[in-house]
């Protein structure tokens, strides 16, 4: 028996190969791992209901965690606990985005909003997470800056061109937290996998923190183990090496 009891799984760049498809290794050794008696679970920076698709494909019905630790989920059809963004902060990252001619999206609890498509009212609608894109360094360190001067927000990015913004304090890692207690298990129990600073937090508190092939290179450096990429089933190699 694993001495593992709940495995953690980032979906883009982890789970998902570069055509956002689980390979079918790779649903085949969750498939296993369940078997095994070990809870699969997804721990994603998108909304549930770019979630639940895969959830439902890989046959996880257990907590999810999705956009980055604002909402957990006790199983596919139960929202347990959720974390908003304060509503001014928003207004702020709504201008910075004026400010800098930038890319940016914004998860509220109704919809899914962008530079393109903005018909949201931030003060009528509950905000869970804020992102920025932008191939520009410079550009995306000035918005850092600007972010870090507001206060009271939890700063990662999911790639290096974008920063990725939820309520301070609030992570996969604090969702997974709450899972544990949810699950009766200990953060020792849990392998966490995951390529981007928003799944730092995570792997550095994991049992086993895990670092895909082609996560970057901070994350590399605080996993435990660095297996293969997510196009040569990295994810499939963690349950086979570490959890059967």
């Amino acid at each position: 028996m694993s001495k593992y009891a709940l495995l953690a799984l980032d979906m883009d760049g982890t789970l998902l190969d570069d055509d956002h498809v689980v390979s079918q290794e790779t649903a085949n050794a969750i498939a296993e791992a369940q078997q095994a008696g070990v809870t699969v679970m997804l721990s994603t920076g998108r909304a549930i209901q770019n979630a639940l698709p895969y959830a439902e494909e890989l046959g996880l019905n257990g907590p999810l965690i999705v956009v980055n630790g604002s909402e957990i989920w006790r199983n596919p059809q139960e929202l347990y606990m959720r974390y908003l963004l304060d509503r001014d902060a928003v207004q702020q990252m709504l201008n910075l985005s004026e400010k800098y001619d930038t890319w940016f999206w914004a998860y509220s609890t109704k919809a899914l909003y962008n530079r393109e498509k903005w018909s949201g009212e931030v003060d009528q609608e509950d905000w869970l997470k804020f992102g920025y894109y932008n191939e520009d360094v410079d550009v995306l360190s000035s918005i850092l800056a600007e972010l870090q001067a507001i206060g009271g927000l939890e700063l990662t990015n999911s790639a290096l061109t974008n920063i990725e913004i939820n309520p301070a304090g609030i992570s996969k890692a604090s969702g997974i937290r709450t899972v544990c207690e949810l699950l009766g298990i200990e953060m020792s129990q849990v392998v966490a996998v995951g390529d981007s600073l928003n799944d730092l937090a995570v792997i550095q508190q994991a049992g086993l923190g895990v670092a895909m092939g082609n996560a970057q290179d901070a994350v590399k450096q605080a996993a435990d183990v660095v297996v293969a990429s997510n196009n040569e089933h990295g994810v499939a190699e963690v349950i086979r090496r570490f959890i059967l």
